[in-house]
């Protein structure tokens, strides 16, 4: 299968769940890592578009084509699993906490969720620690500049 993660240019060389790492976000607590990725460029486009000023739209962003072999461990969380909140702004400690477990026990190294942003579609945590890790490659980076509607 493939996934796509939109970074800035100086990070998309590499795949390493450091950036999340720093602050957290939806799925993991500061300092444990995990790589975010959407199921379609779109949705990665606008998993990016909601935290930034539109405004002030970068120009340095990159489309990452990442190939995951289909055979690799998965686990796929359920929206009726999800406490109610699992979507608000800023985060909830729960939705941090059910990802800390997926990258802590290690026994999947991806994990599907639901976008927050769009409801039908989905994002692919990967787990940067798990050895099937390893297997997972970009095979394209490629410069992504927003459209200028956005503005």
């Amino acid at each position: 299968m493939e996934v796509y993660r939109l970074c800035r240019k100086i990070y998309s060389g590499s795949l390493s769940g450091k950036g999340a790492a720093l602050e957290g976000a939806r799925w993991n607590s500061p300092g444990i890592e995990m790589i975010y990725t959407a199921m379609n460029r779109s949705l990665a486009m606008l998993e990016v578009a909601v935290h930034l000023n539109l405004s002030a739209m970068p120009d340095d962003y990159y489309i990452l084509t990442i190939h995951i072999p289909d055979e690799l461990s998965l686990k796929k969380l359920n929206l009726s699993s999800l406490p109610d909140h699992w979507n608000d702004f800023p985060y909830h400690r729960e939705t941090q906490a059910i990802g800390d477990a997926f990258i802590k026990s290690g026994r999947y190294c991806l994990l599907q969720v639901p976008s927050a942003v769009t409801r039908g579609d989905f994002n692919l945590l990967i787990n940067p620690v798990h050895p099937e890790f390893r297997r997972i490659r970009i095979v394209e980076r490629e410069h992504f500049p927003f459209d200028k509607r956005f503005i």
